[in-house]
Order: C-alpha cells, then structure tokens, then sequence
C-alpha cells in the first residue's frame, strides 16, 4: 500500500513540470487541473502548520514541490490564490527556525518570484525578509536574504529611485541601529547601506546619518564598521565606477565569432543582448553625470559629530578600543576637522603624549596631526607641537627614517598653518638640508620650498632664492595674516588671456596689419571693448579728478651745492623708481589676467579652451619638469584625500632592507614607460587576431612544428622534378587568387 502511494506520488511530481507549461498556454483549458493541485497543497500545508517539526521527509518534499509549481503559475489564476502570498508569509516567519533548509530557501525563492509577478510590492517582501536576516542563527539562510534584500532594492530602484521604499528601509535601518546601541544586529545595516553606497543606489544624507549613528555606538564592530564607511566607503564607490566603465564590449569581435561558428539561438539571443547592453551603456555615457557627494560632505553636524567621537572614544578611559581601532576613529576626527575647519581644542593636546619615535605607529599620529590642521587654528596652538616634533624627531643623533618622518610631518603642518614655524626653529630645520641621508635632505628642502613662497621673510637672505628675494622687494612676498582668505577666481585664466592675445596678433598679421596695434574691428569680443572705452569716455565729461603727469621730475634749485648733490639723489630716486616699476608691473600683470574675466562673458568654447590649455600646462610641466613651479599649497591637495602615514615616511616606506625583490623589481619598473609600445608592427598584429578570437595561419603553426614532423616533406621537395615543381606552384598561385581552398573571397 506504501509503495502505491509512493508511485502515485512520484508520478504526481513527474507531471508538474508538463503541466506547468500547459498551463501557461492556455490557462482556462487546465483550471480543474489546477484545482487539483491546489488542494493537494492546501491538505499538505494543513499537516505540516498543525506539526512541523514532525513533518515526514516526503511530505516536505511534496510541499515544496507544490510551493514551487504554484508560484510559478500563480499570475494565471489571482483570484483563486490570492491569499497564497500571505500563507507563504506566515509559514516562513512563524517557522523559520525548524524549517527543513531546502524547503525555506524554495519559500524564500517563491516569495521573490511573486514579487517579480506583482502579487507582492516590494515593502511587503522587506519587511518579511529583514525581521529574518537579523533573527536567524542559519549562516547559510542569511546570506540567502542579505543577497536578496539587495537584489530587491536594487531592482526597486533600477528605473527611477524609488523614494518611499528607500526611506521605508532606511528608517528601519535607523531605529535598528539607534535602538540597541550594546548589540551587533547594527552590522545588517552597515552592510546594507555601504552596499547600496558603493552600488550609488543610495546617496543621500539619510544613508550617511545611518553609518554616523553607528560610529556612535557602545558596540566595536558596529563602530569601526562606520568609521571604516567615512574612511574609504567613497573609494569603493570610484573603483566601483571604474570596473563598470571598464567593462567594454567589442560588438565587432562578438558578430565575426557568430559568422565562423555555428548559429544557434541560444547564441543570437547572447548576441542580441551584448548588444543591447553596449547600447545603453553608450547612451549613458551621453546622460550628464549625476553629482556624487562625499560622505563627510553630507552630514548635517560635523562639528558635532566630531565631538562626540572624540568624547566617546577617545577621551573616555572606559573605551574598549584598541590602539589600531583608535587610530582610525582619530583619522576620522582629523579628516572632519580638516575637511570643514572644525576648532575642537582638547584634540591638539591629546596629541601631546604620543608624538614620541618610541610609539606604535608613530607615523599614523603625525598624518592624523596634519589632517587636523587648518589656516583656523591659532597658531600658539600647533606651535608646541611642532617643537616638541622637531625636539623629538629631528636632531644629530636621530636615525635618517626618524629625521625624515619628523621633517615630512612638520611640513605637512605648515602647508596647512604656515603660521604656526617660529623663524629660529625654521632657520634650524633648513640646515639639514645638506644632510647626507637623501630622506632627510629631500624633508628639509621641501620645507624650505614651501617656506619660499609662503614666509620668504623668515628665511635668511642665502636661503631664499631669486624669486622670493624678487618677490620681498617688489612686495608680493608679503607674510600671510592669520584667518587671510585667498580671493577666488579661475584656475589658468592666465593661460587663456595669452592664447587670445596670441589669436589676435596672428589674425592682424594675416591681414598685413602690425601685431602690437589695437583692432578697431574684431570678432566676438570686441565689442565688449568698444562698450568698455566708451563708458570711459562718458565718464571724463563727469566732472570728475583727471590724473595728470607727475611733477616728480621737475626740479628748481637756488644754489650751486645742490646741483653737486644731484647725481646721487637721482641715482636714488632711480632705485625707488626701478622697485617701483616692479611692483607696478606686477600688479598690471594681474589686473590684465583678472580683466578677462571680469569684463567677458567666458563662451563655453572658451571654458572648453581653457581645460585644454590647462591640460597642455600640465604635462608640459611633468615631461619638461618645471623648476620654477611653485610649493605646494593647501588646495593643491584635494581636502577629501586622506594623509597617509606612508606620505609622512617619505623615502623610510621605500627603503630596500623592508621590501621583497618582487616588490622592489616592480618599484623599478614603475617609472618606466611600457614596453609594450615598442614592439614590432607583426607582434602588434598576433595580438590584435587573438584579442579578436582568430587563429594564427598555417605557416605560422608550421613553424612552432618538431622538426622530425616537417623532415618527411623536406624530403619529398627535393625529390621534386620540374614539372611537379611547376604544377604546385601553379596551384599555389590559383589558390592564393580565389582566395584560398574555400574561396574566401567570392571569386
């Protein structure tokens, strides 16, 4: 009787599949079909709900294979099943704990396949799946529905960004974060949310205030899970960006590979869809490119966040942190200061106690320093610190790697508040300048250029230079004041005033007019000109003060004496008017480079000029390398990179006795320029033919052949006479002009 039951069981299972095509055909045709199996599914349902732990193996077997039938053609029959969705629903939450594996990832898989059905919305599916997620102790079910949650948000927002499902979840995300700031059920929403960061499905402040919260929790996973988002979550989101814009496809390779092979449907459906995929990634290249903000860009509260950071983690004694995971909420705290000018006094002072070579991970301290550095801190504040670097790290008897990391941290600090350098401290770091370690030379030579455009005036004369000594005399040198902003304006304007003046004089000289005139009639811009001295015309007939000549040259004197000291006053007056000039010269400089801009519309031809002016300017710079290029200043580093302790090592991280051969053959080659350039025209070709799928010809697999192989038909060429000889030859040449065996040319 058993064995009846199996084998009508088995033939029940056999037929789902056939019948499931059936009734995706024709639906009407097999309702009562339908019905049937229906029933047997509700019976099978009733058993295991009133029981399930002592479900039978072929019961749950059954069910399952019901489950996965009915799901499959539930969009045919709505009103019969539409309660199914919610019974599917209760079984797996009320039960997901005993459930057989197989048969709660089948409930899993069916609630999915219901949603893409729209028998489920997409809430609905969230709010069964999450609840789960966090609840379950089954590894295996976890990673089941962390895969699908994010499938589901990502389909959800695939089209358009669907604003209430993501303010639902992230609300969810919140409260689960914010309720329980002891447990580690957080690590689900920083694992969503810096996915669906990463992915740029989620960009707003609200997924950041999510990731801020959990930075603040009493938990150390949760907590360095946020800080490591703030960290490098913005990194993960560009290389993201780049692997996607990577992925090229060659329509070209992919249509000659369905002419030489067989043609199947499966392949033209594969064509079909790898060339639709190149057609929308085209078209999305065309579509202006969304604005991507920085996560610390976006938070509400930096300066309070920072606080509470610092306060929390810390400066609080009971912190369960350790020295690696304190290191980086301090590098996050500094990247915050840094980035928004942020003033949290206590912080300088909590640097005071580790700025010693004896430290662990020294050098993370200095980078962290330097991030928390800014023109807004009072100089008297850093002032002591950069002593107590320079006392602690740089002197006589400290090693070249020491020296070097002191002298690379001090400029780093100056770069950012050249304010904070005392002259006499700075005259002392100069002379090491011609210490025989290249680190510690190459440390002090950088602080000295930066001081040479930044405090030329705290140097002494010999350690100037021509261009600040210049500088000092005609007064453009001038020492900076604490809190002085820079007045804004566009980077390279100079460059595209020159190619305009250029442009001008080469069209009068085409038209056989002299290049140093002025031009009564001009294209585009003149007539802003023309309207400009007109307005100055009007603007003497005003009554206003005319300046005239100065009287500066005009001299009367009454007696012979002071006609013998003249010679030495004009040589004098000659000096002053020389330094003068100079600082006229200058500023006439800069007014004609402001002119542009303050005068013209810029075109955006002329924007489009100047981005290629100022990529010109710039590899100019690094083939030719541009001696006179100016120190680096605060904006020449992009405030959102991070400092690198690395970058305060200098040439200590490079150093031959702490890398492997590989990495110092790979550190060798880097400069190089890629071989690969080079190479012969026919290497270029194999390279080509294979990247487009195509073999090598006969005569070059001839080549590779063993010898013994070709010795049997060297042998029977020499034996050869002249009318076989002519014969092959002239077979060859038919061959070879119908364009082989198979006439590939079509003669």
């Amino acid at each position: 009787m058993v064995k009846r039951k199996l084998g009508a069981l088995e033939k029940v299972e056999a037929d789902l599949p056939n019948l499931q095509h059936k009734i995706r055909r024709d639906p009407k045709s097999y309702i009562e079909d339908f019905r049937a199996q229906h029933y047997q599914y509700e019976s099978h349902r009733e058993i295991f709900m009133a029981a399930p732990t002592s479900a039978t193996d072929t019961g749950i077997i059954s069910l399952r294979d019901l489950i996965d039938f009915i799901s499959h053609v539930a969009d045919c029959y709505p009103e019969i099943l539409k309660d199914f969705p919610q019974q599917l629903i209760d079984m797996l939450m009320q039960h997901h704990q005993v459930l057989e594996p197989e048969l709660r990832e089948k409930l899993v898989g069916s609630l999915a396949l219901l949603k893409k059905k729209d028998l489920v919305d997409s809430a609905t599916l969230l709010h069964t799946l999450f609840p789960i997620l966090i609840s379950t102790p089954s590894k295996s079910l976890r990673a089941l529905l962390f895969t699908k949650i994010l499938s589901e948000l990502r389909t959800a927002n695939s089209k358009t960004v669907n604003h209430k499902l993501n303010r639902t979840m992230q609300t969810v995300l919140f409260n689960l974060v914010t309720s329980d700031r002891t447990s580690s059920k957080a690590l689900w929403a920083i694992k969503i949310t810096r996915e669906l960061w990463k992915r740029q499905i989620w960009t707003d402040s609200k997924a950041v205030e999510i990731m801020k919260e959990s930075s603040l929790s009493e938990n150390e996973k949760v907590i360095i899970g946020g800080v490591r988002f703030f960290l490098g979550g913005d990194k993960e989101r560009e290389d993201m960006e780049d692997e996607d814009s990577d992925e090229e496809i060659d329509v070209g390779r992919i249509r000659h590979q369905l002419g030489i092979n067989k043609k199947t449907k499966k392949k033209a459906r594969a064509a079909e869809k790898a060339v639709s995929a190149h057609k929308k990634k085209e078209k999305k290249k065309n579509q202006p490119h969304s604005l991507n903000f920085s996560a610390l860009h976006l938070l509400h509260d930096p300066q309070g966040f920072a606080e509470q950071l610092f306060a929390k983690h810390l400066q609080n004694s009971r912190s369960k942190l350790n020295l690696e995971q304190k290191l980086m909420v301090l590098q996050l705290v500094s990247r915050l200061v840094g980035l928004h000018k942020l003033h949290i006094m206590s912080l300088y002072s909590y640097f005071q106690k580790f700025l010693t070579p004896r430290q662990p991970s020294v050098t993370s301290f200095l980078a962290s320093l330097a991030q928390a550095s800014h023109d807004l801190v009072p100089p008297d504040v850093l002032e002591p610190l950069i002593q107590k670097i320079a006392n602690e790290f740089v002197s006589e008897a400290s090693a070249g790697e020491v020296a070097t990391a002191g002298l690379n941290a001090i400029r780093e600090i100056c770069v950012r508040q050249p304010l904070a350098m005392n002259e006499t401290l700075l005259q002392d770091l100069v002379m090491y300048k011609k210490s025989k370690d290249k680190g510690v030379m190459m440390a002090s030579k950088g602080l000295l250029s930066l001081y040479r455009d930044v405090g030329a005036s705290m140097l002494k004369k010999r350690d100037r230079g021509k261009e600040a000594a210049m500088g000092l005399r005609s007064g453009d040198k001038e020492q900076r004041r604490f809190g002085q902003q820079d007045i804004g304006g566009i980077e390279g304007l100079e460059l595209l005033e020159n190619w305009k003046e250029e442009e001008r004089r080469r069209k009068r000289r085409d038209k056989g007019l002299p290049s140093d005139g002025e031009d009564d009639e001009d294209d585009e811009g003149d007539d802003w000109d023309a309207w400009n001295v007109e307005d100055d015309n009007d603007s003497d007939d005003s009554g206003e003060w005319i300046n005239v000549q100065d009287d500066a040259d005009i001299s009367i004197s009454d007696s012979e004496d002071e006609d013998k000291d003249r010679p030495s006053k004009k040589a004098k007056q000659e000096e002053d008017e020389k330094a003068k000039a100079n600082g006229e010269e200058a500023k006439t400089k800069e007014s004609a480079f402001s002119k542009l801009a303050t005068t013209r519309i810029l075109t955006p031809a002329d924007l489009a000029k100047l981005a290629e002016l100022r990529a010109e300017a710039s590899v100019d710079a690094a083939v030719n390398g541009n001696k006179r290029r100016p120190a680096p200043t605060p904006s020449s580093r992009h405030n959102d990179d991070p400092l690198t302790a690395e970058e305060i090592e200098g040439l200590a991280a490079l150093s031959a006795a702490k890398q492997t051969r590989e990495e110092r053959i790979a550190h060798a080659k880097e400069g190089k320029a890629d071989r690969s350039e080079h190479r012969s025209k026919e290497a270029k070709r194999r390279e080509r033919k294979v990247e487009q799928g195509k073999s090598s010809t006969n005569k070059e697999k001839s080549r590779k052949k063993n010898f013994m192989m070709t010795l049997g038909k060297a042998r029977s060429k020499n034996k050869r006479s002249l009318i076989e000889t002519r014969a092959v030859l002239k077979a060859h040449h038919d061959r070879k002009k119908r364009g082989g065996k198979r006439g590939n040319m079509g003669n």
